[in-house]
Parts: structure tokens; C-alpha cells; sequence
């Protein structure tokens, strides 16, 4: 396979994304398009069951949930484009730190967001990737001299139709793909520029949405639980 040895990373990420789908789809009884009971019972982010039950694990396996094919399909030829990409340009493990590090932040970004909701998808993720070839080309827009203002154009038009299905299809949460975006652009630009600080980053990071997660949302939760006077 082609794909593979060009980027093996992002065709392994890809098909453990097409296993989970399938196994998602016979436990739901259908793979044209999974009900949210299904995909809470496969381990999609629930609000309630994560900041009320504990399930913190629902940040990690929601990543590879899916709520239908158009839904999976779309997030898969993302991942394919961005990801071939990232294997160029940096190693595996800030690829890898940056894929999760942008899916948790982008279902924390939801959790807020819609605190009772049901979410699941790759998109978060995905939009950190993204976020991180932007960081990339940013660092080295002053030796990329035209070519970064062409690749930006091009860049900015991926993204904004990305966007535009986000808003057209009602399932995709469109809070996730800001958070995932926002934490990949910082975290590609400073792995480009200091590897130290991009670690010192996520670390942070992590420590601060930890405190957020673990303190501020399931207050913030109680708070909206309780009736008006």
C-alpha cells in the first residue's frame, strides 16, 4: 500500500477509525447511522456520565466514534490529506501528542459548550493537525515568501469548507473543532520553534484542563442543574 509507507502513521490512525466504526456499527445494529444510545454505550462523550459519573475515559475513545459514514468519510479524507502532511514535516510523537492533546481539548471545548450533549468524531483532532501545518507555515512564512501566501489561500480554503460541513451537517460539533484548532496551531508553531516549550505547552496545557475538567465544569454543570427561583 502506497498510503502506508508514505504515511504510516495517518494510515494506521485511519484504520483503527474504520475498526472502531464497524465494531460501533454491529453493536448498533446499523452502519448507515448510529443513534446516540448506541455511541454512549460504544463510549462517546456524554457530559453527564463524564463530569457527574467520572468516565473521563470518554475523552480518548470518543475520538474514534462516528456517527454515520458521511460523518466518518469525511473526517477519514481530512485526516489523509493533513496527516501526510504532518509526517513530513514533524516526527510521530508531536504528531501523536498533537492529535490526542487537540481531540481532549476540543471535547473539553464541548463539554463546556453542551454539557448534555452526546459528541464523538475525529474532528477535534483532525482541526489540530490543521491548526499545527498553520503554525508550521506561520514560522516559516519569511522564507516561504510567496509560496506561504499561496499555501495559506489554499490552507484557508480547506479549512473553510471543512467548517462549512461542520455548520451544514447538525451532528458535527463545531466547538470541538475550535478547541482542537486552536491548541494545534500554538503547539505546531512552538514544536517548529523551541521543542522544549512546545512540551512545556502541552504540559501546561494538560495541568490546566485537568484543573477545568476535574473542578470548574462539573461545578459549572451542578450550577446549570439547579432550577431558577
Amino acid at each position: 500500500m502506497p498510503w502506508f509507507r508514505q504515511a504510516p502513521l495517518t494510515t494506521l490512525l485511519i484504520l483503527l477509525n474504520l475498526l472502531v466504526y464497524l465494531a460501533s456499527g454491529l453493536c448498533g445494529g446499523s452502519f448507515l447511522e448510529l443513534d446516540n444510545r448506541t455511541l454512549v454505550a460504544c463510549g462517546g462523550l456524554y457530559g453527564p456520565a463524564v463530569l457527574q459519573g467520572g468516565e473521563w475515559w470518554r475523552l480518548l475513545s470518543a475520538m474514534f466514534l462516528h456517527g454515520g459514514p458521511e460523518h466518518l468519510a469525511l473526517n477519514m479524507l481530512s485526516l489523509l490529506i493533513v496527516g501526510r502532511m504532518m509526517e513530513i514535516y514533524y516526527s510521530r510523537g508531536i504528531y501523536l501528542a498533537l492529535y490526542f492533546a487537540s481531540g481532549i481539548e476540543g471535547f473539553l471545548f464541548s463539554l463546556f459548550a453542551h454539557p448534555f450533549g452526546v459528541s464523538v468524531g475525529a474532528s477535534g483532532a483532525i482541526f489540530g493537525l490543521f491548526g499545527a501545518i498553520g503554525g508550521f507555515a506561520l514560522f516559516h512564512r519569511r522564507r516561504l515568501g510567496e509560496r506561504y501566501r499561496v499555501f495559506m489561500r489554499e490552507f484557508g480554503v480547506i479549512l473553510g469548507l471543512n467548517m462549512i460541513l461542520g455548520l451544514l451537517i447538525p451532528s458535527i460539533d463545531m466547538s470541538a473543532h475550535l478547541g482542537g484548532l486552536v491548541l494545534g496551531f500554538v503547539g505546531g508553531y512552538l514544536a517548529i520553534r523551541s521543542r522544549g516549550a512546545f512540551w512545556a505547552f502541552l504540559a501546561g496545557t494538560a495541568l490546566v484542563s485537568a484543573w477545568i475538567a476535574a473542578v470548574w465544569l462539573p461545578a459549572h454543570t451542578m450550577i446549570l442543574l439547579v432550577p431558577a427561583a
